[in-house]
């Protein structure tokens, strides 16, 4: 599980360390690859390469005769980038991805469980800002009744 927010800094090659904690869990299950896509929120996804394999099927068994549909598999599977280690623990963001999500040289990653979200730190900083709000504005009958139930 990844969890936590730690600030980054991406490297002029466009390079980034991920945080010893996550490249640990991850060495512990024999994870090596992870891959690295666009979200519609404006920050890159980076997944296990399993737990990314079992999502890209779903999304690819899903039939594209749907816009929305089509949109997703084009934003999810077509920005997917294969991404591995280098004996410093970074990882190489392609430039497209950069750009997609507005990454210069300050960078924040944050967990969510089965996959980290890489803000650029502008846009964290807004994002983040309005979640609180956000979470305020749910009508309890938009929630998830597990959602209701949650004693937190």
């Amino acid at each position: 599980m990844f969890r936590g927010i730690s600030k980054l800094t991406v490297d002029a090659k466009g390079r980034v360390a991920m945080p010893k904690h996550h490249r640990d869990r991850l060495e512990s299950d024999g994870i090596t690859g992870l891959m690295v896509t666009a979200d519609p929120s404006k920050c890159l996804l980076i997944y296990p390469m399993p737990d990314w394999l079992e999502i890209e099927a779903k999304l690819m068994a899903m039939p594209n005769t749907n816009s929305r549909t089509r949109a997703l598999q084009r934003l999810y599977v077509g920005y997917a980038t294969e991404a591995g280690f280098d004996t410093n623990g970074r990882i190489l963001l392609p430039s497209e991805l950069r750009q997609y999500a507005g990454i210069g040289k300050k960078a924040v990653l944050i967990g969510q469980g089965k996959k980290c979200e890489l803000w650029s730190q502008e846009a964290f900083d807004d994002a983040s800002e309005m979640w609180p709000d956000e979470i305020k504005e749910f009508d309890e009958g938009e929630m998830p009744e597990a959602i209701q139930q949650l004693s937190i």
